[in-house]
C-alpha cells in the first residue's frame, strides 16, 4: 500500500490476526458508508484495536498496529445493517490519523513484513495438534447447534504446518486481554508468537 494512501480504519474491541475470520455487524452511518466504499473499490479497511475511546460515537484512539480486514462476504439484515464476514490481511503500522467530518477515522500506514510461513518445529507440534482438537470441537459443536447455517470461525483450509497459521489461531482463541492479544500481533515473527503461546500452553497444561 502507498504510504501516502489513506486507509479508512475501524476501531473495534477486538484484535484481528492475518487470515483470522472477523464477523461484523455494522449498522452505524459512517461506518455503513466506509464498507460500502470498500465494496466499491474492492479495498480493504484496517481494523485496529481501541486504545481508548468507544466503538460508537466520537473518534476513538486506535492502538499503533493493525490488520488489513478484506471482506469475503455481505448481507443486508434490516435497511442500513450490514453483516460481513471478513478474513485478516496484512498487519500495518500507523504513520499518521486523521479525523473526518463524520467522525470517520483515516491513516497513512506503513505495510509490516508478512510472517514468512516457516514451518511448525519439532519443539511446538503439540501446539498444532491441540490446535486441530480444539478446532474440530468447535466446528463440530458449531454445525450440531446451527446445522446447514454454520460457518466456521476459522479459515480454510487449515495449515496446521505454518508457525504463523498455528500462532495466530491460538492469539485468536486464547481467554486472554486484549491488550495481551494486541502485543502479540505486534511481535515481529511467527515463531516469537507460537513460541509466547506454547509456554502459555505449557503453563496451562493445555499440552
Amino acid at each position: 500500500m502507498n504510504p501516502d494512501t489513506w486507509l479508512p480504519l475501524f476501531p473495534l474491541n477486538a484484535v484481528l490476526f492475518p487470515s483470522g475470520v472477523l464477523p461484523l455487524k455494522v449498522f452505524e452511518t459512517r461506518y455503513t458508508d466506509m464498507v460500502r466504499d470498500c465494496m466499491k473499490n474492492e479495498s480493504p479497511f484496517g481494523v485496529v484495536l481501541i486504545r481508548s475511546g468507544s466503538e460508537v460515537g466520537a473518534a476513538a484512539e486506535p492502538e499503533d498496529v493493525g490488520t488489513l480486514a478484506y471482506i469475503k462476504e455481505w448481507d443486508m439484515e434490516n435497511l442500513g445493517v450490514l453483516l460481513l464476514r471478513t478474513e485478516g490481511g496484512e498487519r500495518f503500522r500507523i504513520i499518521e490519523t486523521r479525523v473526518l467530518d463524520d467522525k470517520r477515522l483515516e491513516a497513512r500506514v506503513d505495510m509490516l513484513a508478512p510472517d514468512q510461513q516457516p514451518p511448525v518445529s519439532d519443539a511446538h507440534l503439540a501446539c498444532a495438534r491441540a490446535l486441530k482438537i480444539v478446532i474440530d470441537e468447535i466446528n463440530a459443536r458449531g454445525r450440531a447447534d446451527q446445522g446447514g447455517d454454520f460457518e466456521s470461525p476459522f479459515s480454510e483450509p487449515a495449515r496446521l504446518d505454518d508457525a504463523g497459521w498455528v500462532a495466530n489461531r491460538w492469539c485468536e482463541i486464547l481467554p486472554i486481554p486484549l491488550k495481551a492479544r494486541q502485543k502479540l500481533l505486534e511481535l515481529e515473527d511467527a515463531e516469537s508468537r507460537l513460541s509466547v503461546v506454547h509456554q502459555y500452553l505449557l503453563q496451562h497444561k493445555i499440552i
